[in-house]
């Protein structure tokens, strides 16, 4: 049997998906892989902290998949708009939607809408073309609300100087407006406890790794009830992160400059403002109730910062012409299949499958994602064993490129991709004060015309 399969969305979601139906061993599956960007690796590229080496062995990793012969890259390309879900049902035999989730959820409680998205910020250090292109770092108190790996990468790149980062592969605009933060301490605050943190063990580690920045913890929030000594019991994550913390704890403030303090127990419940000014942070203590919750205390503190970021949660956004389930913010689906609604019981749509983080949700990390691409794959081929999938009205392998010339889409391509890359890589190279690997080009245009180049 043979199938041409569209997947939408070239972050590890969609890549893990596309490598898994073109390595199946049974059937002869080509898949074309879809992306909005000019440039492929979605979150890996756009959603992690320029500091953290350990990601370019996953990116090598992608990389690898997408050099394989049956697998072609489709960039620059907003499925929607440049092409309708219908098209890709005429030109394919399946479609899998893999379009992650980039938007931050709101911060629901009062001035929550003065504060920052966790996401704007991290678009903006890792030079997506679609955020913004300079940052107010004027602040020299800040908060950020939220103890999961997002909130410790926001923390540490605003405790980092501008030249520690300069090594890393910003962009010159990242790097101008790092360069004069002013920002001296950062209030990290998490409603539960040291044992309810979702913070890897690796990540939390990291947090103390610059000469420039202490870690600090108030001996106070290191507290467990049983539920939690059972957790740390259970889960060795849990428990080297409580170890970690419990280090933090122990310390008095040195001449560090940048201090990150993290606060557990407090839950932000108001944003204070004067006029369009931040001027504080108000937190309600709490403690464990002993069945694996918490329950206010009544007291109430007010921190002097004068900005705040939220890290409560991405959210994914609607694709046009797919079901989608506004409460959850995911594709409606049944484990794989997209289904008409969100309703129980509802049908499935003709020929349409979800994976990651638009399928379940932001959570989970890489092994997670994987997984989640082989139940959806393993459902779309059996699909196609039984007879289920309408054959596609255009089986020609470059039909495709016929329609997107026809509608003027100026389209990238996997070729170009390795253009662009050699653009990046000579920039970083020849920066005369921090050469390093690669410096991120940031402007749309500018990385369509790289990957043009020579044609």
């Amino acid at each position: 049997m043979s199938l041409r399969v569209a997947v939408v969305g070239a972050g590890p979601a969609g890549i893990y998906a596309s490598d898994l139906l073109i390595r199946n061993e049974e059937h002869d599956i080509h898949v074309d892989l879809f992306e909005q960007m000019p440039a492929p690796f979605g979150l890996i590229r756009y959603g992690v902290a320029p500091d953290h080496p350990r990601i370019k062995g996953i990116v090598k990793s992608l990389h690898n998949v997408l050099d394989k012969d049956k697998l072609r890259l489709i960039a620059n390309v907003t499925v929607g708009r440049d092409v309708t879900i219908d098209d890709l049902r005429d030109y394919y035999d399946a479609v899998v939607l893999s379009t992650g989730a980039v938007r931050d959820r709101e911060l629901l409680i009062p001035g929550g809408d003065k504060s920052i998205g966790a996401g704007e910020f991290v678009g903006f250090y890792d030079g997506n073309p679609r955020f913004e292109r300079d940052w107010n770092l004027e602040a020299k108190e800040v908060a950020v609300v939220g103890v999961g790996n997002v909130a410790l990468d926001v923390s540490r790149i605003l405790a980092k100087t501008g030249d520690e980062l300069a090594v890393t592969e910003i962009p010159d605009n990242v790097y101008e407006s790092l360069k004069n933060n002013k920002a001296e301490t950062v209030h990290m605050f998490g409603r539960r406890g040291p044992a309810q943190a979702k913070f890897t063990p690796k990540e939390l580690r990291e947090l103390d790794g610059s000469d420039t920045i202490q870690v600090l913890v108030d001996p106070e929030d290191i507290d467990y009830d049983e539920l939690s000594e059972q957790v740390r019991r259970s889960d060795k994550s849990v428990d080297l992160n409580c170890q970690v913390l419990e280090q933090y704890a122990m310390r008095e403030p040195d001449g560090s400059p940048h201090k990150i303090y993290i606060h557990f127990f407090e839950e932000p419940v108001e944003v204070l403002t004067e006029g369009d000014a931040i001027v504080g942070i108000r937190t309600e203590r709490q403690e464990l109730d002993g069945n694996g919750g918490i329950r206010g205390t009544g007291k109430f503190t007010d921190w002097p910062v004068q900005q705040v970021y939220h890290a409560v949660g991405y959210r994914s956004e609607p694709v046009e012409g797919v079901p989608f389930d506004l409460q959850r913010h995911v594709i409606p689906n049944d484990g794989g299949h997209v289904l008409v609604s969100a309703d129980e019981g509802a049908g499935v749509e003709d020929k349409l499958y979800v994976t990651g983080w638009i399928k379940r949700g932001p959570i989970g990390l890489i092994g997670n994602t994987k997984s989640d691409a082989k139940e959806t794959t393993d459902m779309l081929v059996a699909d196609a064993a039984a007879g289920r999938l309408a054959a596609p009205s255009h089986t020609g392998a470059d039909d495709i490129f016929d329609l997107l010339r026809e509608r003027g889409v100026d389209y990238a391509t996997w070729e170009g991709w390795y253009k662009l890359d050699e653009a990046e890589r000579a920039l970083g190279a020849a920066d005369p004060n921090f050469p390093r690997e690669r410096k991120k080009i940031v402007e749309w245009d500018e990385m369509l015309g790289h990957s043009r180049a020579g044609q």
